[in-house]
């Protein structure tokens, strides 16, 4: 563990786009948000389930993310599902271009996590898993957690 792990918060996982996906690659990405959002999402105000991101105009966006209102804001609380912009390099979206292109690839939102007091969000480059790749996984856990169980006794 480095000096910049033990400064992480993890707020919420996306534990769901493990077994839907296969990752291929991760980024770690800042998030354009708003004052009552980083609010929220300091009280667990957060849901990454339904959340996937796009390109549009050289740019990532975080769609589907589902910020709580602030539960002590007024009027100007924001849009719970509101489009985010996801801010990284102009290299690093370069190259998501070019792998995006490929069949079957999209970018999922894995983690949702303080770094530093900073929000940041964990995407992965996915592939979609069939019904047997989710079936052969299963089995495999279930195999694995009978050999702990024997191991233990």
């Amino acid at each position: 563990m480095t000096a910049d792990d033990s400064s992480e918060h993890t707020i919420v996982t996306n534990r769901k786009a493990l077994h839907e996906y296969f990752i291929i690659d991760r980024y770690e990405a800042g998030i354009a948000l708003k004052g009552t959002e980083v609010k929220s999402l300091r009280q667990g105000g957060a849901n990454l389930h339904d959340g996937y991101a796009v390109l549009r105009n050289g740019e990532v966006w975080l769609l589907g993310l589902h910020i709580s209102p602030f539960e002590k804001g007024n009027i100007n609380n924001h849009d719970p599902k509101r489009d985010r912009k996801l801010l990284l390099h102009k290299k690093e979206i370069r190259k998501l271009v070019g792998k995006i292109a490929e069949k079957g690839a999209t970018l999922i939102p894995l983690r949702l996590y303080f770094k530093k007091n900073i929000v940041k969000v964990e995407i992965g480059l996915a592939r979609g898993k069939k019904i047997y790749d989710k079936r052969e996984a299963i089995a495999r856990r279930d195999v694995e957690r009978q050999l702990r169980r024997d191991y233990a006794r």
